[in-house]
């Protein structure tokens, strides 16, 4: 029997997203391996943060969501495959989960930010269409899923957040979007770790050619 749904990890909330985004954009691999899904959860593109997580913890998390039947395991063949239970589990229909999978892989965006992330998995009509459903999801008699953000200095648009990992993410969440510039998060300071590392072993790496040139030519390496 499925535990009652507590707040999420945003690990686990990165997964839930995954499964449903891959569903639309790629069809013929889904359910995912666990490979697959790792990858998913760590794409550089469309996510916020960027993250590293291993294989063991990308399981762990499928195996708590489990719990929650929001994930389901497909037994056969060589590996094990994944698929989501979101829309059932939250009794929402696709037009809501799409714009919970944006918010669980993007961060907290605008309406029209939304419509625009949101199109591989449903085509919205117009802006006031997103803002309906997001209403809807706001003013859920079983509990709100998603809330819209205090406007920032200067803004047009409110920022709306999910709240599957429960109000205390959303209020560090808010608290982040109103930071000085000059303050990064972790995700940021992870993405560039990440950029470092790159650029370290493609310098390291042009290094060795160069040497390896410089001998056939006979003159010394460059200092």
């Amino acid at each position: 029997m499925a535990h009652a749904l507590a707040a999420l990890s945003l690990l686990e909330t990165r997964v839930v997203g995954v499964l449903y985004e891959k569903q639309h954009t790629v069809a013929d691999t889904y359910p995912l391996t666990l490979n697959a899904l790792v990858s998913g959860c760590n794409q550089k593109t469309s996510r916020s943060p960027v993250m590293d997580a291993s294989d063991a913890e990308v399981q762990a998390a499928i195996d708590s969501l489990k719990g929650y039947n929001l994930v389901m395991e497909t037994s056969g063949g060589r590996v094990s495959r994944y698929s989501h239970n979101l829309e059932r589990v939250l009794q929402v229909p696709s037009q809501s989960a799409a714009l919970l999978t944006v918010l669980m892989l993007r961060g907290p965006q605008t309406p029209g930010e939304l419509r625009i992330g949101s199109e591989r998995l449903h085509r919205f009509a117009d802006i006031s269409s997103v803002e309906g459903f997001l209403n809807e999801l706001a003013e859920r008699p079983a509990g709100a899923l998603v809330t819209e953000l205090p406007r920032s200095p200067g803004s047009r648009e409110s920022r709306w957040a999910h709240l599957l990992s429960g109000a205390r993410a959303v209020d560090t969440t808010s608290s982040a979007l109103e930071r000085p510039a000059g303050d990064a998060t972790l995700g940021e300071i992870s993405a560039l770790k990440a950029n470092v590392a790159r650029l370290e072993a493609e310098v390291d790496t042009l290094t060795r050619v160069v040497a390896r040139i410089c001998a056939d030519l006979g003159i010394p390496p460059p200092d």
